[in-house]
């Protein structure tokens, strides 16, 4: 493709200003191919603030201690207070296998939440053929298929979860089960009971489908919106005016970032944490 690749080393107020005059695209642009398949400026967001993440963590905290540092005693104070807020979620059962995956999802969340606010995010670009601005960086949440793509792998997660540690039968119980107890409902009452809650199972069946939109839905328009509005902001008037937009918007990405990862606790948890007299 035969693009005009005037590299944009634009001021940020100046790139604001001409973003929020063509509003922002809900999709990302695609920048390049690689063999063959499509390098975007969120795929490009991803993978720069991933490894530099990642970098800052080996550097700052190294090989752990028995008496930790600075950079480790950050990191484990934080696995500490996740691990306090989401075992009684999950049940002491399902949480060594869920932990890992619902730390890297909060802060995987988190950080690209936050990878908007960083300098050189939405500043540096190229124009197109048609004249218009597109950045070579964007926040990986603010597209829909980067968001999609963390709820369908924390649904996966929470179906395989749940199986292995509430077993296929209560499983099924738990979805479609007859949940009046035998001993204190009359017979006739309990069987009429059974249809009822059948129903309901399907019904549940219909909301665990549609899990995967709310979870990737909500995350995106969060971020997305919010860029709009620091775009829309910042083209208004460049400095100091803005300020308070940013610091609304690292609490959104933290609200954010722990809002979907409570989420997936909580829909594994109604599956794994369960006594076991209940259970049986």
């Amino acid at each position: 493709m035969n693009k005009r690749l005037t590299t944009a080393l634009l001021l940020p107020s100046l790139a604001s200003s001409l973003h929020a005059a063509d509003g922002l695209s809900p999709s990302p642009y695609k920048l390049t191919e690689i063999f063959g398949f499509p390098l975007t400026n969120t795929i490009l967001t991803t993978w720069f603030i991933s490894i530099l993440f990642v970098v800052l963590i080996r550097v700052s905290v190294g090989r752990p201690k028995l008496i930790p540092g600075k950079g480790q005693a950050v990191v484990e104070n934080l696995i500490e207070g996740l691990r306090g807020l989401l075992e009684p979620i999950v049940g002491k059962k399902a949480f060594p296998m869920t932990f890992p995956l619902l730390t890297g999802l909060f802060l995987f969340i988190l950080i690209h939440n936050w990878s908007g606010l960083f300098p050189g995010v939405g500043v540096f670009g190229f124009y197109d053929e048609a004249g218009s601005l597109k950045y070579w960086m964007r926040p990986a949440n603010s597209d829909l298929n980067a968001t999609l793509g963390m709820a369908l792998v924390a649904m996966l997660a929470w179906l395989f979860i749940s199986l292995k540690v509430a077993g296929p039968k209560f499983f099924v119980w738990e979805l479609f089960g007859n949940k009046a107890d035998k001993k204190d409902t009359p017979k006739a009452v309990y069987l009429m009971l059974i249809p009822i809650f059948i129903g309901v199972g399907f019904i549940e069946m219909i909301s665990i489908a549609f899990r995967p939109v709310s979870l990737s839905f909500r995350l995106f328009g969060n971020v997305f919106g919010g860029e709009n509005l620091l775009t829309s902001m910042t083209g208004l008037v460049p400095y100091i005016v803005p300020v308070p937009f940013y610091l609304y918007e690292v609490l959104v990405g933290f609200v954010q970032a722990l809002i979907f990862t409570l989420l997936v606790a909580i829909y594994i948890g109604l599956m794994t944490n369960h006594d076991e007299e209940h259970a049986h």
